[in-house]
Parts: C-alpha cells; structure tokens; sequence
C-alpha cells in the first residue's frame, strides 16, 4: 500500500499481527487514538489490523473520517501480502513472524504478550532488538515507542547458514561432509 493514493497522497501503511492467538492488549492499544495520532504524525496513513482470535473488534475509519483509514480481519489464508506492502509492521513475538518480516527487510516494533504463561518469546525479541534488527514493546510502552523510533537506526537482519550446523551433525553421526 506505499505509494500514491486518492489524489496523489502517498499512501504508509502500519500492518499489525497478533498470529492465530487472542492478544486483545495489542489490538485494543493500536485502536487507541493516541497510537493512531503517533501513526499519523510519523506520516503512516493506513492501518490494518489481523485481530485473530480475540474479542475486542477495532473501530473502522475511511479516509473520510480522518488522517488514519483503520480495517481489520481475524484471520486470512496467507498475510504475505499485507506483510511486503506495509511500511512498517507492529507484530506478536511469534518467531515465524518475526522471520518472516525480518527477512522481507521491513521496520518492525515486536509487542511482548504479557499473558502467556511461559514468554519465551520475550526473551527472542530482546535478543533481536539488541541486535537492532527491530524495536520491542509491551501494549502500554507502543506510543512511545511509536513516537522515539529513530527507522534508521534499525540494522537489516541476514539469515545464518546452516551449512556449519549440517556439517557438524554430518560429522557427529558419521556421515560425509562437503
């Protein structure tokens, strides 16, 4: 969704993703009007939210009705699309779409869901966010993070090989290696 829109406006969309569980406090914190003011002065003009499983359903705005349009859908066969045409994308830790946004070099901010009984996926999205491959969050520290993110700052992530792995266990198990 970058590029121009309705009368030549560039369009930035901020893509949020909760994966298949319920993580009400996200949604609920990306739907509040001050992380939708902190979108739309960073120049974000779009939001679509994947709610999944929760309850708590976002407020629909058009173009219309303010700086931000905001949609929503619970779940859809493949978010790829979605995932190549924001700009920036705000997600759960969930390590498959972390990768995966990595991976498509865009700007991420991770949202630790604090509900989870065992959160090892805070622990992935610290390590990363040392890294500088991404900003990390909890639901009520998103404005501001939203609002101190310096983009530029961010480090594009390269994928490992596993090849030194393979060849390890190759070894280890008695096989050939390359």
């Amino acid at each position: 969704m970058d590029g121009a829109g309705n009368g030549g406006r560039i369009r930035k969309m901020v893509f949020v993703t909760v994966g298949t569980t319920c993580f009400d406090a996200l949604v609920k914190a990306v739907d509040s009007r001050q992380i939708k003011e902190a979108l739309s002065k960073r120049g974000y003009t779009d939001l679509m939210i994947q709610m999944g499983r929760g309850s708590y359903a976002p407020s629909k705005v058009s173009e219309e009705d303010g700086p931000l349009t905001v949609d929503y859908f619970a779940f859809s066969p493949s978010i790829a699309d979605y995932l190549k045409s924001a700009s920036l994308i705000i997600s759960h830790a969930g390590s498959g779409s972390i990768f995966e946004t990595l991976q498509l070099g865009k700007s991420l901010i991770v949202v630790v869901n604090e509900d989870l009984m065992d959160n090892h996926q805070s622990e992935l999205a610290e390590e990363l966010a040392e890294r500088k491959h991404l900003f990390y969050a909890r639901p009520q520290m998103l404005q501001q993070t939203i609002e101190t993110m310096d983009l530029e700052t961010l480090v594009p992530y390269v994928p490992g090989t596993p090849k030194l792995v393979v060849d390890l266990m190759n070894k280890f198990l008695g096989f050939p290696t390359d």
